[in-house]
């Protein structure tokens, strides 16, 4: 029966007339529980409580080996040549909407940074709208940007400079950029040799940025007394640098995974978008870490 309904599938799915329905998944449901469980711990870790810390882990593991498995479904049917021209259509726009929902996310952040650096600040120096706050609160209170707050949460800390690590970093992502570009070409070129190559070293070079922001984090805790406590500077600051490394992360494993299908031959010059939809996600993570350069470590 199980050989049947795979011949069965796979005739439909050349079928240009035929929708390849997927068949009913409990993934989405579990992914969704995990990611609760993520989240929930996370807040609690961050705010010292006793489960946050063990829970945040149990919800990581859990979704990604959730995720491992759903992904190996959806490459078994693509192998198994279940998908036709309107799926491929259907995952690209699903891709489109989820980077842009990234996009929105990371907005949220910079926006976050943008309110605290042109607005707070000024009012609670006694600028603008803000004389009042600053005669019945705050009147001690002058400093500029970088700043704790009129509470000096945290303590007195230092700032990273831009022109060191994140200046590396910041290199090394934008010739990770280059590298992928020419892995995608040789690609559809059927460069067979020259798409592995150059796919490893984007690779290398995304498990490298991840080695020097720890570098630099342990430096900030250890050195600069610069932390996630360290008022709206350092909250603004980890948020931002933090969830772009969880994105870098996720994006090295997906270039890792498709560097061993492209070893494995599963793309064509014709038909990878897996291949693509990951070089999308890459272009992005870049773009981002442009933005957090000039704005959080250069202005």
């Amino acid at each position: 029966m199980a050989q049947a309904h795979d011949s069965h599938a796979l005739n439909g799915a050349h079928d240009a007339n035929v929708y390849y329905v997927p068949h009913g998944s409990r993934w989405p449901v579990f992914a969704s529980v995990a990611l609760f469980v993520t989240m929930v711990g996370f807040a609690g870790w961050l705010n010292e409580a006793g489960f946050g810390r063990p829970m945040f882990f149990v919800g990581v593991i859990g979704l990604a080996l959730i995720l491992f498995k759903w992904f190996a479904d959806v490459i078994t049917e693509s192998l198994r040549g279940y998908y036709n021209k309107q799926v491929d259509t259907s995952f690209r726009m699903g891709m489109i909407w989820f980077i842009f929902s990234e996009v929105m996310f990371f907005a949220a952040f910079f926006g976050a940074l943008f309110y605290a650096r042109q607005y707070a600040m000024p009012w609670l120096n006694g600028e603008g709208d803000g004389v009042m706050t600053n005669a019945l609160l705050w009147p001690e209170f002058a400093a500029g940007w970088p700043s704790n707050g009129p509470g000096a949460i945290g303590g007195t800390f230092q700032t990273i400079p831009a022109w060191g690590l994140p200046l590396i970093n910041t290199l090394i992502l934008l010739t990770s950029g280059v590298t992928v570009t020419i892995a995608h070409h040789a690609l559809k070129a059927g460069h067979r040799r020259q798409l592995l190559v150059f796919l490893g070293l984007t690779v290398l070079l995304g498990a490298t940025f991840l080695f020097f922001q720890a570098e630099e984090y342990i430096h900030a805790y250890t050195e600069l007394n610069l932390t996630l406590g360290s008022g709206i500077y350092g909250s603004t600051f980890f948020m931002l640098t933090g969830f772009h490394g969880a994105h870098v992360t996720l994006g090295t494993i997906m270039l890792l995974v498709m560097w061993f299908r492209c070893l494995k031959g599963h793309f064509s010059r014709d038909d990878h978008f897996a291949f693509e939809a990951v070089a999308w996600y890459w272009h992005f993570v870049d773009v981002v870490w442009l933005g957090l350069f000039l704005f959080v470590y250069v202005l």
